[in-house]
């Protein structure tokens, strides 16, 4: 019964780029099957991918942010963030993936918009659960099984290859607009999932990403604010059709953020970092091996620094929209 249970499941990837005044993102990972635990649009899980099972993502991520100034002035508009990934099951319980992230970046009047491909990362996943004891997350589970207690370490470093020295038309660089930190950044988190009432699914995530300083072509020497994140969301099994293959999954998740101030030649750069609050419903579609995920971000609560004058930074939206698409091979 676990080898047919275990030939019917399939893995979805979740990525998540998290923009932090809305010019870099940090990636998430997370899993789900046909039956069993359900995977949050942008939470991460603790599920790892099956033991040689390939798995190919594409993330939207759309951001329209508030405007202080009805003219059309340099406020940001718009950015659009794509993540093209790939994942890889190295055993039961240890994954790996590699992420390409597209941004395009847009101000209101089109005086400095920037667009291109920003840092690729390298992520891992090492999961296990509790079942008795603490143990490896086994290559096949019933579906009672699934629904005890998993959890996962994961990491992930971004290699330095996106242009960080994108310069206006008066040579003036802004390094939120650049597409690339400069220096590697490193991500470090915990993941735990639990399955209740058969068809719930409580999911928490734990993360922090840490930025390194870097002197760009102008001189100016900036460090990224770090970033802690505690996220957690409620997963409903609206419908499955074991048959077709095919489930439908409603998502309820919320987000709380802390933007740590950047630091700029020494010193904390003003009209950076904070603390928000975000919720965002959604839905995750499933049918044969491959997941399509649909949900809106709002900011509820925000205390930003200098919240006049952060326009355009994270906790200044006006809704964001994501996609994700991923299939198993």
């Amino acid at each position: 019964m676990k080898r047919v249970i275990s030939l019917l499941v399939f893995f979805a990837s979740i990525l998540l780029t998290f923009p932090l005044y809305a010019h870099h993102g940090v990636a998430a990972i997370g899993a789900a099957g046909l039956e069993g635990p359900g995977a949050p649009i942008e939470t991460s899980t603790s599920q790892a991918l099956p033991k040689d099972s390939v798995l190919l993502y594409y993330k939207l991520d759309y951001a329209n942010f508030e405007k202080f100034t009805k003219k059309r002035d340099d406020e940001t508009d718009y950015n659009i963030f794509t993540m093209y990934g790939v994942g890889y099951g190295l055993t039961s319980y240890l994954s790996i993936y590699a992420f390409v992230p597209l941004y395009i970046k847009t101000v209101e009047n089109n005086s400095y918009n920037t667009a291109g491909f920003a840092d690729p990362s390298l992520f891992f996943t090492f999961s296990f659960k509790y079942d008795e004891g603490l143990k490896l997350t086994p290559p096949n589970e019933s579906l009672d099984d699934m629904m005890d207690w998993h959890f996962a370490f994961y990491g992930g470093v971004t290699l330095p290859t996106g242009y960080a020295n994108i310069a206006d038309s008066e040579g003036s660089i802004d390094p939120g607009k650049s597409l690339g930190f400069g220096k590697p950044s490193v991500t470090g988190g915990f993941a735990a999932n639990k399955g209740f009432m058969e068809r719930f699914t409580y999911v928490l995530d734990i993360n922090y990403a840490k930025f390194f300083e870097n002197e760009y072509k102008d001189g100016t020497r900036l460090e990224f604010g770090g970033e802690f994140r505690v996220n957690t969301a409620l997963n409903y099994r609206l419908y499955t059709n074991a048959e077709k293959k095919m489930r439908l999954d409603l998502n309820l998740e919320g987000t709380y953020l802390n933007l740590g101030r950047d630091i700029e030649n020494g010193k904390g750069a003003d009209a950076t970092g904070g603390h928000i609050f975000y919720i965002l419903p959604g839905a995750r579609f499933y049918v044969k091996n491959v997941s399509m995920g649909l949900g809106t971000k709002f900011p509820v609560y925000t205390i930003l620094n200098e919240s006049d004058q952060q326009q355009g930074s994270e906790g200044k939206e006006n809704v964001r929209v994501i996609f994700t698409f991923s299939t198993l091979l």
